[in-house]
């Protein structure tokens, strides 16, 4: 790890050095100006700039616009120069500026672009894809190949971004990663965000922000990073809307409407949905027994078959009213409703003494779920620079989880054994949270300063019915669990950041105040009897980020940050999981918080038509939590601990090309070095420690997004996946890929749509791993799925024409040509 360590360094060390060599000197002119963004009337961040000398035709300098989309370009000599605005997805413009002495003022509106191929119009897709200072931005509004599908079909084709068959999310192979609705919590949370992910309907999302070393303004919450999804909410003037239709080919179907509208007053978003999708999975397991020498002494295989239906309504409505030019309430609301009744069977055979020689399993269950936000929010404008802004919100996430369980085995000497378990599990978590944001932009930099309080409570009660059937079931007190989880979190940040020539730096500190309360009741037992876990503690979290802009659209950026992830309630709650009778899990109580430091390095280089972003990254997490498996009384057994630490480096590429006037690339690829340390752990009952040997591996994975614009409104989306061979705690993953295809066709003006999609395309996205413990050696397989094909129809409706926004966009491009006049 050394060796990696001082490699990065070095690297990072010589980069700076070569690339700041290249800084040409400085002289008295100077180009500065903004750039607005024509269809939002919003500053465009990050636009690229580029100065050429019009008697040479050579590249002279280039930038990017801030967080205000302005630029600025100083060092210049007398001339007459060509300078360049250009941002992927819109039309590039040129201005022509004779430079005599002083400055000069070059203000732009940016429009999005229109192709054409041939004699057939096609109108420019949005960018995909685009890098800011401190997150990668993706924007899936248009991604066919999730059209129909759910906001996890969405992560799964962000680059960095993985989620598994159980639908848990991970970035850059780390799933302690925090999920957010709209820059919030939003009532997501480790315990729910599957659910919740997999039942969102993806046509609700406009785009994802992927942060993967966020500074200390953002909450701290999981140790690889923040994953924001910003879901639509149109704010142009008029009223526009549209209504959604699809079906897929296992029977699952999918109807929404939107509407917005918008005036000089009130800001005003609506949508209300229906999703039902029906999910077929399966897999196997098959572990070998052994004694202390390694050799086999008895096996236990099952295959498992599964489907499910159901799907929730889905309703999203809020508005902003401007009580003035500075003063601006808003409240929204969102909310869904549903259920999905799920079987599965699981088939046994096995040879271990005195266990069955074989066994069958099926399980019912229906899983009835209500989650609600709902916040309200001031912003106070004080100037265009400085704003203060309060969001009080209050989230609510109930289930409440039904289970049948039947078995029927058979035991060597030829006698049959039934049981029948009827078990009901709730969860209900109450969730309010008080933000204050203050920003002050002045001459000489920013501050940012703010509190965040979070206060969360949660009652998840479980009680079991067991007998030989239906009939004769009884409730088993011992089974009986009610799990309290309290936790409040109190934080208090200030960041401060400062724009020098070429040279950006921001510093930051966020300090938090944690106590969290869990308990665990037996049945008739009250909270005064039981034995109460609390935890209660003050954590510092420092964040440092540089960034130098280059010659020739280069800038470098060096960043660390300190971060956390707390165990959540399923990781805590000790109750035992019966679901399997041979894979028995539970959580521990004691588990402490997790803590990472991370270092990043990053280089960006932009071209007219091409962007390319290297990310190093260095991350060490201690007390780690791992799944422990180990056997006891042939029955396998899993729980969660502290025992251990990581440390991971890694190189990201993600490349932007846009070719042919008519083909979008993004791939990325992700190349990483990870070290689990050795340890040893003893749970209660268990004679022999299990142990685990340090191990170290290098992985990677890749993505390719591929978007063409075809004639007759014809569009295309591939998106292939590949990750390579992975360790995991007590063994290894491994390598699985994808392919995801989607088409859509554009009638009247765009104002109807089809899009047809294919999801794994072929039949490839499966979960393969490998593990072994003491007295054990596990092979597992999981699928869900598999390949799908679906459609969806789209209408669009509205009173803001083409023509009425080119209207606007060129008395927007006159005001700022006139300002240019005035300099």
């Amino acid at each position: 790890m050394k060796r990696v360590t001082l490699f990065l360094i070095s690297f990072i060390i010589s980069s700076v050095s070569i690339l700041y060599a290249s800084e040409t000197d400085e002289s008295a002119g100077n180009i500065s100006g903004k750039v607005i963004d024509g269809s939002t009337q919003k500053a465009m961040e990050f636009a690229n700039i580029s100065v050429w000398d019009l008697k040479t035709n050579e590249l002279v300098k280039g930038t990017i616009t801030d967080l205000s989309g302005e630029f600025q370009l100083s060092g210049l000599e007398e001339g007459d120069y060509k300078v360049v605005i250009s941002f992927v997805g819109y039309t590039t413009i040129e201005k022509t500026v004779n430079l005599k002495s002083g400055s000069k003022k070059v203000n732009v509106v940016l429009n999005e672009d229109a192709q054409a191929i041939g004699e057939v119009q096609i109108l420019g897709q949005q960018s995909q894809m685009r890098l800011e200072i401190d997150k990668k931005v993706f924007n899936v509004d248009q991604s066919i190949a999730a059209t129909g599908g759910s906001a996890s079909d969405v992560l799964s084709n962000i680059p960095s971004v993985e989620v598994d068959n159980e639908g848990e999310v991970s970035l850059r192979g780390n799933s302690s990663v925090t999920v957010w609705i709209n820059g919030k919590a939003s009532g997501l949370s480790s315990d729910n965000r599957a659910q919740i992910l997999e039942q969102m309907p993806a046509e609700n999302i406009e785009r994802i922000e992927v942060i993967t070393n966020p500074s200390a303004k953002y909450d701290p919450e999981g140790t690889a990073g923040i994953i924001n999804i910003v879901l639509k909410k149109d704010r142009k003037a008029g009223y526009y809307g549209s209504v959604q239709v699809g079906a897929d080919n296992l029977g699952g179907y999918n109807v929404s409407g939107n509407f917005n509208y918008s005036s000089g007053k009130l800001d005003a978003y609506a949508s209300l949905g229906k999703r039902s999708r029906k999910r077929e999975g399966g897999g196997y397991t098959n572990r070998d027994n052994t004694d202390a020498d390694g050799n086999v002494v008895s096996y236990l295989n099952q295959t498992s078959d599964s489907d499910g239906d159901g799907g929730p309504y889905m309703l999203r409505t809020g508005m902003t009213y401007h009580a003035s030019d500075k003063d601006h309430l808003s409240l929204g609301v969102f909310g869904m409703l549903g259920d999905m009744d799920q079987d599965n069977t699981i088939l046994y055979e096995s040879n271990v003494p005195g266990s069955f020689t074989s066994s069958s399993r099926n399980t019912s269950s229906d899983n009835r779920m209500k989650v609600g936000n709902m916040e309200i929010g001031y912003k106070r404008d004080f100037t265009e620079k400085s704003n203060l802004d309060i969001t009080l919100s209050y989230n609510l996430w109930d289930r409440n989880e039904k289970s049948t369980y039947l078995q029927n085995s058979l035991f060597a000497d030829g006698h049959e054994n039934s049981s029948y378990q009827y078990q009901e599990s709730k969860m209900k978590t109450k969730t309010w949270e008080a933000q204050a944001d203050y920003v002050n932009e002045f001459r000489m930099g920013k501050i940012e300063a703010g509190y965040k309080g979070t206060m969360s409570r949660q009652n998840s009660p479980v009680e079991t019915f067991s007998g030989p059937n239906k009939e004769e079931a009884v409730h088993i007190a011992s089974l009986y669990n009610k799990f309290i989880y309290d936790q409040d979190v109190h934080a208090l940040y200030a960041t401060y950041s400062a724009k020098i020539k070429s040279f950006g730096v921001q510093v930051g500190a966020r300090g938090e105040y944690s106590n969290i309360h869990t308990s665990s009741l037996g049945y008739n037992q009250s909270e005064d009897d039981a034995t109460p876990h609390n935890k209660e503690y003050f954590s510092f979290f420092p964040s440092v980020f540089f960034s130098y802009q280059l010659p020739k659209n280069n800038e470098v950026q060096l960043n660390y940050t300190r971060r956390i992830s707390r165990p959540w309630g399923r990781q805590l709650n000790p109750f035992i999981n019966i679901t399997d009778s041979t894979n028995i899990s539970f959580g521990n109580p004691s588990l402490d918080p997790e803590f990472s430091n991370s270092l990043e390095f990053n280089y960006l280089k932009t071209w007219q038509a091409h962007t390319l972003s290297t990310s190093l990254y260095y991350r060490n997490t201690d007390d780690v939590i791992q799944r422990i498996n180990y056997l006891q009384d042939n029955v396998m057994k899993s729980t969660y601990e502290n025992i251990t630490e990581t440390q991971s480096a890694g190189a990201e590429f993600v490349l932007k090309n846009r070719l042919f006037k008519f083909l979008d690339l993004t791939t990325t690829v992700n190349l990483f070095y990870y070290i689990l340390e050795g340890y040893s752990y003893q749970p209660d009952g268990v004679v022999q420690p299990i142990t685990g040997k340090g191990n170290e591996d290098f992985s990677w994975n890749a993505r390719m997004i591929a978007n063409m614009a075809l004639p007759y409104s014809f569009t295309l989306q591939l998106t292939g996946n590949y990750n390579a061979k992975q360790i995991i705690a007590q063994g290894h993953r491994k390598a699985n890929y994808s392919l995801d295809a989607g088409l859509r066709k554009s009638f009247f003006d765009r104002k109807l749509s089809l899009t047809v999609n294919a999801r794994d395309l072929l039949n490839s996205r499966k979960w393969h791993t490998i593990t072994s413990g003491p007295g054990f050696e596990q092979d597992s397989k999981n699928w869900r799925s598999g390949r799908q094909f679906g459609f969806t129809l789209t209408y669009n409706f509205g009173n803001m024409k083409n023509n009425n926004r080119s209207k606007n966009q060129r008395s927007d491009e006159n005001m700022m040509n006139q300002m240019d006049e005035d300099f």
